[in-house]
Formats: structure tokens, C-alpha cells, sequence
């Protein structure tokens, strides 16, 4: 079963800003569940959560993991759903909602650049006004990265794949704040990681494009 030892690492810093930020008994939509390892974890330990899980295909580890682990020990009233096959380029597999917060972990600098702002675009018409969008991982400002290890994984990236990399939290804002995303929080995550959270703007705010 796949296990990733990134989010095993991540895990309780994300749960504690989660914590902070979800209303009660969130319904949560995560894009690229990847080992299911967060889900499983914060599912333990927020009750009242509806957490929905989704990736690209095959889902065959992600369902072993929520087999195995996604139906014990967890938090009072909490649920975790059947995952979903989600290609964010996609709208026709984009779930409904609408949710309360959407969820992504280390997913944008891995998605091609011309996917990225689908996943924006996607959030904004799947969040209810007043909901979050909750972005972790690596980003940079401009030229300029925060870490010189951040640096070197852009680099490594890129040679891999020149459509993947390291973001601009700068453009990324202002991509989000035309969908009617604004910028709430950019807090400190472990190892020169970042959250980027935003808010759908509600009925009265400026309407998304």
C-alpha cells in the first residue's frame, strides 16, 4: 500500500491550522488523496467531518488505505466518503458540492502550470460562498524562493518535467482573487512549506469571473 513519509511528517501541523480554520462538521473536498494518510488522520481527529477524497486514477492504493483505516477510530460523527476520480483539467468530474473547504496537499507544483488554473477555477464553483480553499506545499515569490532547497526541488521538477514546478504564490493570488478567492492567510508550514488560504467571497462580495 502506498505510504508517503512527506505526509506522514506534515500531518499534525496541517490537522492544527485545520483545526483552526474549518467550521464545524465541514464538509471537505480533497484534491489528489494521493496514500489517503491525510485523510485517514484528519478524520481521526475532527469530528463531525465529512471528508471527500478524490485523485487521478488508478484509486486502487487510495481504496486499500480507506478500507483498511477509514472506517475505525474516527472522530464522533465523522465520515469519510467513497473517493472520487478527479482530473481537475475535467468539469464533468468535478463533485457538486457545494463544500465548506476544499483541501490539497503538494499537488500544484506536480500538475502540469496549465492545470493549475483549473483547480482554482474549479474550487471557485464548487466552495460555498464563505468557504476555503486550503493550498500546501512549496511556493515561491516571484523569482525569489523562500529556501534554497525549495530552489533546488524546483530545478529537479523541471528537469523531470518542464510543465511541472515550484509556484508563484504571487500569481496564484491573483488568479484566486479574480474567481472571487481572496487571500486570508499565508502561514509558515515545516520545512520552508507554506498554507495559502482562501476564502469564497459571499453574496454582497464581488462575484467570481
Amino acid at each position: 500500500m502506498r505510504f508517503s513519509a512527506a505526509c506522514e511528517r506534515n500531518q499534525q501541523p496541517i490537522l492544527e491550522l485545520l483545526r483552526a480554520w474549518l467550521p464545524a462538521s465541514a464538509r471537505v473536498l480533497e484534491v489528489g488523496s494521493g496514500s489517503g494518510q491525510h485523510a485517514v488522520h484528519m478524520a481521526r481527529h475532527l469530528a463531525g467531518l465529512h471528508w471527500q477524497p478524490s485523485d487521478l486514477p488508478p484509486l486502487n492504493d487510495l481504496e486499500e488505505r480507506l478500507r483498511l483505516e477509514g472506517s475505525s477510530a474516527l472522530a464522533a460523527g465523522t465520515v469519510i466518503a467513497e473517493p472520487l476520480e478527479l482530473d481537475v483539467t475535467r468539469p464533468e468530474q468535478w463533485p457538486a458540492g457545494p463544500f465548506d473547504a476544499l483541501f490539497t496537499a503538494n499537488t500544484c507544483h506536480i500538475m502540469p502550470a496549465s492545470a493549475v488554473p483549473q483547480l482554482l477555477a474549479g474550487a471557485a464553483r464548487v466552495l460555498a460562498p464563505g468557504a476555503l480553499l486550503l493550498l500546501y506545499g512549496p511556493f515561491r515569490d516571484g523569482e525569489a524562493h523562500t529556501a534554497p532547497s525549495n530552489a533546488a526541488f524546483d530545478a529537479h521538477l523541471r528537469a523531470i518535467d518542464p510543465a511541472m514546478g515550484v509556484r508563484d504564490a504571487r500569481d496564484l493570488i491573483g488568479q484566486a482573487a479574480a474567481l472571487g478567492l481572496e487571500l486570508r492567510a499565508d502561514a509558515p508550514m515545516p520545512a520552508n512549506n507554506r498554507m495559502l488560504v482562501f476564502r469564497r467571497q459571499s453574496r454582497g462580495d464581488a462575484p467570481p469571473r
